[in-house]
């Protein structure tokens, strides 16, 4: 039985698509949205359903904007002439004067797995102003690259932020159709929500661990541009709120992490003398890159890359997250002077430090400065939140 996408699967229900033509139809949508044959959804909808506008999330419909906070406009599209709508604008949130001309919204959106990547919360607020405007919602699944894993902290009360809307920890190990159905629940909406699953989804199984891998990978955002990046970004997006580079400027953006004025030789032998165990689910090889652009810009830096593309991938030991936190931990103590943390307005939110605003609240940092906190120490902070989430999280899996 071969695998197939929401989208694909959609597209082969001749009753549905025909109840959908005699509606008025959004499709919210990015690079990503393509079916097997690299199609993509906003080509092949407009054929078979009364599509009246789209909707494009974080760095555009087309996925040109490269950096986080560059917004995107509205415009008319030049073939189907129809307003494509900018989520990451003057808005974050359909509007009503957005919604006027559909009556329901197809949601078509590749996520990476992880809480603080701004898909996860441009569902939610899609599914708010759905149930207040009295809009039907349908939600096209698609794959959570990295599986069924669980990681990092949950989102504290008062942290809530566009990377951040709901209390789910940094690796939540859902698809968007089982977010949606969990968000329904959390935020008690009442909303005419239909998920259309995938048919022949295996969540764990080889080599692919979520992703299928006869399937290509299409960027869903500009520096997504690996299933080794996706694995990796629950642990490298924390950099995005250092001083370290993330890698942007480079060809691994979030897949390597360093700085220019660091000892990675000396970094990397304390990370694994501290906890060989949180290193060993993944490949980690010491590297150098100079980055074109952002931080570190034109400088040799010195740093590492994760390596999930290689025999040295252990799914349920990767831990990202704890690697990267490792890592800081073993700056601070080298480097007790060094300014980790980069002070901006990190999406929008400000009075509150980027890295914690990232992280879902001041928990990791916090660890991370007390000399007198241990590995041991952030490990049992983790498992808690790890352990609830595990345990509500249950009665949304749609594939088992």
């Amino acid at each position: 039985m071969s695998f197939k996408f929401g989208l694909e699967v959609l597209l082969q229900d001749k009753k549905m698509l025909a109840g959908l033509k005699k509606q008025r139809v959004g499709l919210i949508c990015h690079p990503a949205s393509v079916d097997e044959n690299l199609h993509h959804s906003l080509d092949l909808l407009v054929k078979k359903i009364n599509l009246t506008s789209a909707f494009g999330p974080q760095h555009g419909v087309k996925g040109e904007k490269q950096d986080n906070m560059i917004e995107s406009e509205t415009f008319l599209h030049p073939i189907y002439r129809i307003p494509i709508y900018s989520l990451y604008g003057e808005v974050r949130r359909p509007t009503p004067e957005m919604l006027n001309s559909t009556d329901v919204l197809i949601f078509d959106l590749q996520d990476l797995g992880c809480r603080i990547y701004t898909f996860v919360t441009t569902l939610l607020y899609v599914m708010e102003e759905c149930s207040r405007l009295k809009k039907a919602l349908i939600v096209l699944d698609r794959p959570n690259p990295i599986g069924r894993n669980i990681e990092g902290f949950s989102l504290r009360p008062g942290w809530e932020s566009f990377v951040g809307a709901a209390k789910l920890p940094m690796r939540h190990g859902l698809t968007v159709g089982e977010l949606a159905l969990f968000f329904k629940d959390e935020f008690g909406l009442e909303l005419n929500l239909q998920i259309i699953k995938m048919k022949n989804y295996h969540p764990n199984k080889k080599t692919g661990y979520g992703w299928p891998t006869e399937r290509a990978w299409v960027n869903p955002s500009p520096n997504a541009q690996t299933l080794n990046m996706a694995r990796a970004y629950p642990g490298t997006v924390l950099i995005e709120g250092t001083t370290l580079s993330e890698g942007r400027g480079t060809t691994r953006a979030l897949e390597q992490v360093g700085a220019s004025d660091l000892d990675f030789s000396k970094i990397l032998s304390l990370m694994q003398k501290k906890s060989p165990q949180w290193l060993r689910g993944a490949g980690i090889r010491e590297c150098f890159f100079e980055p074109t652009f952002h931080k570190h810009e034109k400088k040799l830096c010195h740093g590492f890359q994760l390596h999930t593309d290689s025999h040295q991938y252990v799914p349920e030991r990767s831990k990202p997250f704890r690697v990267i936190a490792l890592m800081l931990k073993c700056i601070r103590e080298l480097y007790p002077e060094y300014p980790i943390y980069r002070d901006f307005a990190y999406e929008y939110t400000v009075g509150k430090l980027a890295f914690d605003v990232i992280n879902g609240g001041p928990d990791l940092r916090n660890w991370i400065e007390d000399q007198s906190k241990k590995i041991s120490d952030l490990d049992v902070l983790l498992k808690k939140d790890e352990t609830a989430w595990l345990k509500k999280r249950a009665k949304y899996l749609l594939y088992r």
